[in-house]
């Protein structure tokens, strides 16, 4: 971050590539008083030690080793800046690009002020970024070799059995004695492995998933909402960050690429698809919730109904996605309840995450029912909830402190 009581005397522009950087400094005037420096990226921090100081502002582009750049960099300069590339590349539009050229644009840009920056988030929320993007590649995995497997099937005719599963270990001897050429009995045995590892490490993920959801304080927010579990949750969690980040809840859409796109000129005023401008991940996370809570939600059954009559299906869970999001903002912002809440709703939500999730993993040793009477207290809804219907069992409630 930069500091308090100074201002940059240089601006630095750094070239990065996956072996070696190029950097160019520039004044306020954006002449060019430093540089081009050309060195190896691995090293970056004896480079920046003899040649960087508390008065330079630096500037990169986000790339895939930006985080390393920035992490190093930060405590020898006045400021790391991370710009994205398309935003750069929209008011350069040089026809000519060599890395010298790259570097300079970059300092000239950053001295005049014209590139808006990137948001640099904390270790851990890269780290939960990191464990959810790789949870679903194995899960992308897991499917992959499901579909290969029912290719090999079709492209022999061969009648699945109709007792088991089609992929129950207990079928592993079966799909050995299947009809097939030596090469291809190879391959098959190939995406069964491919398969079991897969899943393996689905279900060791989960567990650790389930292990940060279940001390993380934000989730018991998120999951009151119908639809949310602890994965959505945390994922939500991981592509926004810090959610003082936005203003409103309408920032928070636009972040998702959930808004609508919108022409207004003239006297034309057209509005289309959505822009899709965002964070895939959030986006996908928040139509996923969607279609789970138009199917067990009745409130938000009967919206999607409305929709539906004019929308269609599609849009209908998009315009949902959107709704829910916005519910999202509201109630991680200010900290309180869902305004549709049903308390024994809620409260069978947080009872069911806690099984989820581990009860040995609730932090300060809590119970399932001190956990959940807690998160009820917090979010200022349930004080007359005295029990929790759980199937044909009630599980008696502690008071709630409000009362107090």
């Amino acid at each position: 971050m930069p500091s308090i009581d100074s201002t940059p005397n240089r601006f630095i522009g750094l070239d990065i590539h996956k072996h070696y950087f190029v950097a160019i400094g520039v004044d306020h005037q954006l002449n060019q008083i430093f540089g081009p420096h050309q060195a190896n990226i691995h090293h970056l921090e004896q480079w920046a030690e003899k040649n960087l100081t508390k008065q330079d502002a630096v500037v990169v582009e986000m790339t895939t080793n930006t985080y390393s750049v920035y992490d190093a960099l930060l405590p020898l300069v006045h400021s790391v800046t991370v710009v994205h590339p398309p935003h750069v590349a929209l008011i350069v539009r040089a026809q000519v690009k060599t890395d010298k050229k790259a570097a300079l644009s970059l300092a000239q840009l950053h001295a005049a002020g014209l590139l808006p920056s990137v948001w640099i988030p904390p270790v851990e929320i890269r780290q939960l970024r990191a464990l959810i993007a790789h949870r679903r590649k194995m899960v992308r995995l897991v499917g992959t070799a499901k579909n290969r497997l029912h290719a090999f099937l079709q492209r022999h005719r061969i009648q699945p059995p109709g007792d088991f599963s089609l992929f129950d270990p207990m079928l592993k001897d079966w799909w050995k004695v299947q009809p097939a050429a030596e090469i291809e009995k190879i391959v098959v045995q190939s995406d069964l492995e491919t398969l079991e590892f897969a899943q393996q490490q689905v279900e060791k993920l989960d567990q650790r998933i389930n292990e940060i959801a279940a001390k993380n304080e934000t989730v018991p927010l998120l999951i009151q909402l119908p639809g949310i579990g602890p994965l959505t949750a945390l994922t939500i969690i991981a592509a926004v960050g810090d959610i003082a980040r936005f203003g409103s809840a309408k920032k928070l859409v636009g972040y998702a690429g959930l808004g609508a796109r919108v022409h207004d000129s003239g006297m034309a005023y057209t509005t289309g698809r959505i822009t899709k401008a965002g964070r895939r991940d959030l986006r996908r996370a928040m139509v996923d919730a969607a279609n789970h809570t138009v199917d067990k939600n009745p409130f938000w059954r009967a919206q999607y109904q409305q929709l539906e009559k004019r929308l269609g299906r599609s849009k209908a869970i998009v315009a949902i996605a959107r709704k829910l999001l916005v519910a999202v903002w509201h109630i991680w912002s200010k900290e309180v309840a869902d305004r549709h809440a049903d308390p024994v709703k809620v409260a069978r939500s947080y009872f069911g995450f806690v099984y989820k999730t581990g009860v040995r993993n609730l932090p300060e040793k809590q119970t399932a029912l001190g956990f959940t009477r807690k998160q009820l207290d917090r979010i200022g809804i349930g004080m007359d909830l005295k029990e929790i219907p759980w199937g044909s069992k009630r599980f008696k409630l502690p008071p709630s402190q409000l009362r107090k």
